[in-house]
């Protein structure tokens, strides 16, 4: 679907169509954080109780926060083992537990923790994807990964990226689109609605951003040219945008952590057209098309409903695996 954001007016294309959307000299900014394969199925080290990770942050090498399955039953001082002696496994203490009900865990032998987890680990997809006991398959492991994938960190594959293939991206490059990367590690948050209210109450979830000094250059030099940077997802607008508020003065390589909220009215600062899927009711993400679909104003929601019921009639498939929305 193609939505002009600035008239209302509403295409259906062909996401190869997006060659003949992009004009030479614009900027393609995607988002390379690689998925890992967080989910680890197990059982307590003193009893048959099994239990359920989603690894979600490192914090040092060898210490991680999880969620946990069945929350209640795992306790600090509790050990959790992974996979089998034969085929690789894992063993963990867990050392805290926060209000959120997070839990903070050391691994044992730090130095094989990669290798191990590669073996034992399931891809982590999201929640409405339904793969039963076993979870994601191997066909998952490398679909729900972009193609030009790099930096190890995410929980949640950065969707709109999914559509591109080698040689849609190589006929990009050849048109005179420049394309570059960014870095955001997406963490399970992406996955929870919006549980308050008042928009003012949500309290976004923290994530680890990355901007190179190849990527700044190209930022840098199309807005002194005045040429379009479009932002591939809400990952790569969201990290976009928090460098935006974070320069003063040209674009700089930089990096950080971001609990960036965009949501109506927004004055957008770096991006000027935004590819993304078709999301989850009540989302943040939601709430950031709707801002985007009427920049600075407050009518984008109307707009992105509007469209959503015409995705609807034309049935179009929504969420990770679904079809794209270029808005600009």
């Amino acid at each position: 679907m193609v939505l002009n954001r600035h008239s209302g007016a509403c295409e259906h294309r062909r996401f190869s169509d997006l060659f003949d959307l992009l004009v030479p000299g614009d900027v393609l900014v995607m988002n390379d954080s690689r998925v890992i394969p967080a989910r680890l199925l197990g059982r307590k080290v003193d009893s048959p109780g099994r239990v359920e990770l989603l690894l979600l942050e490192e914090s040092e090498p060898g210490w991680w926060w999880a969620m946990v399955r069945p929350g209640k039953r795992v306790r600090p001082g509790m050990w959790l083992k992974f996979g089998e002696d034969d085929a690789g496994s894992m063993v963990c203490e867990v050392l805290e537990k926060n209000a959120e009900g997070h839990i903070r865990v050391r691994w044992e032998q730090p130095e094989s923790f990669w290798q191990t987890l590669q073996k034992i680990g399931q891809i982590p997809l999201p929640p409405y994807i339904e793969r039963g006991e076993t979870g994601a398959s191997r066909e998952d492991d490398s679909r729900y990964q972009t193609v030009y994938a790099r930096t190890a960190g995410s929980v949640a594959a950065p969707t709109a990226g999914l559509h591109f293939t080698e040689r849609v991206l190589e006929s990009l490059r050849a048109k005179g689109i420049r394309l570059c990367h960014v870095t955001l590690h997406v963490g399970a948050g992406t996955f929870l609605p919006m549980k308050v209210d008042r928009v003012s109450d949500h309290v976004m979830h923290e994530e680890r951003y990355e901007l190179g000094a190849e990527a700044a250059a190209a930022l840098r030099e199309a807005k002194a040219a005045g040429r379009r940077v479009i932002a591939v997802g809400t990952t790569s607008l969201r990290t976009l945008e928090t460098v935006a508020l974070q320069c003063d003065g040209p674009v700089q390589a930089c990096s950080g952590r971001t609990r960036i909220f965009v949501h109506p009215p927004y004055r957008f600062r770096m991006v000027d057209a935004l590819l993304t899927n078709f999301h989850l009711p009540r989302s943040t993400l939601m709430m950031l098309v709707s801002a985007f679909a009427d920049p600075g104003g407050t009518g984008g929601r109307e707009r992105i409903l509007a469209a959503y019921a015409e995705a609807i009639r034309e049935r179009y498939r929504f969420f990770s695996y679904g079809d794209a929305m270029f808005l600009h």
